[in-house]
């Protein structure tokens, strides 16, 4: 009786470590040294299939992202880094940058744990995942395939795959209408709030390029919006998108709007054409 109990605690017991060893993030020279944590956050990038949320997302609850000033630390910043082997170093601030390529998303595998910044990863809410811009930031992506485009807020380091310029959450992939098929060709540009600290170098970014915008419908009707767009888009190289909203009777409400334009002058070039062409009366709002 005592060696059948003994063989079965001895069975557990290389059972438990058999186990902890398959899951636990294994260590080489790159990596040696480094915390646990620290561990988890360079090798969960080279897991294998990452899957969206097993239930339908609820856009009632997906937060819309508004650009504020924001202060920067060491947190997610450290430049260079290393990846795979390849080295990356982090822009001293974003003013300007804008960029086009692939956008992918991540999803379960990196929900609720934390992000290169500290902040907790949530694939229900807008955010993502950029290789070199400093964190936190903003950008707006806009899917050329489709013309959506949405606000982001930046707090998380990738994607570290060729080709790919940003990873964004499940759920702003789905808002854009990539989820499903995994990329996009997007085009990204940074939105920088007035008073936001750029680096540890500088204090303040003043540029308030990109805050204002020109709204010239709003439709009930997504597709009218869409159609709407897909004329904007050829008399402007500015991003054109749609920002949609829930009114208090539950009604969804899909504004088109161009933008961000951050010169006067430019505004009002942009809203000569699009009444010229008969599209509308645009008028100047803010995020």
């Amino acid at each position: 009786m005592f060696k059948t109990v003994l063989s079965k605690t001895l069975f557990i017991s290389l059972a438990v470590f058999v186990s902890a060893c398959s899951t636990a993030p294994r260590q080489n020279s790159a990596t040696a040294g480094m915390s646990a944590s620290d561990l988890y956050q360079a090798t969960r990038y080279d897991m294998d299939q990452d899957i969206g949320p097993r239930q339908v997302l609820d856009l009632s609850k997906v937060r819309e992202v508004i650009p504020t000033p924001v202060s920067r630390t060491l947190a997610g910043n450290k430049s260079p880094y290393t990846v795979s082997g390849k080295t990356y170093r982090v822009m001293e601030n974003e003013n300007g940058y804008r960029e086009r390529g692939y956008a992918s998303w991540y999803g379960e595998k990196f929900h609720g744990h934390k992000t290169s910044n500290g902040e907790i990863y949530d694939m229900y809410q807008v955010s993502a995942a950029h290789k070199t811009m400093p964190l936190p930031g903003y950008l707006r992506v806009t899917n050329l395939e489709n013309q959506r485009s949405i606000i982001v807020r930046v707090n998380d380091r990738g994607p570290f795959h060729e080709g790919r310029v940003v990873d964004l959450s499940y759920a702003a992939a789905y808002m854009l209408g990539y989820a499903d098929s995994g990329t996009a060709l997007v085009e990204v540009e940074a939105i920088v709030p007035t008073g936001s600290v750029a680096d540890r170098k500088s204090p303040t970014i003043s540029a308030v390029a990109g805050s204002q915008f020109l709204q010239v419908g709003a439709f009930s009707d997504r597709d009218a919006a869409e159609g709407l767009v897909q004329k904007l888009a050829s008399i402007t190289s500015r991003p054109v998108f749609i920002r949609s909203v829930t009114s208090p009777g539950s009604q969804e409400l899909h504004r088109v709007r161009i933008g961000p334009v951050g010169d006067a002058a430019e505004l009002e070039r942009i809203s000569a054409a699009v009444v010229a062409a008969n599209l509308g009366s645009p008028y100047t709002v803010r995020d």
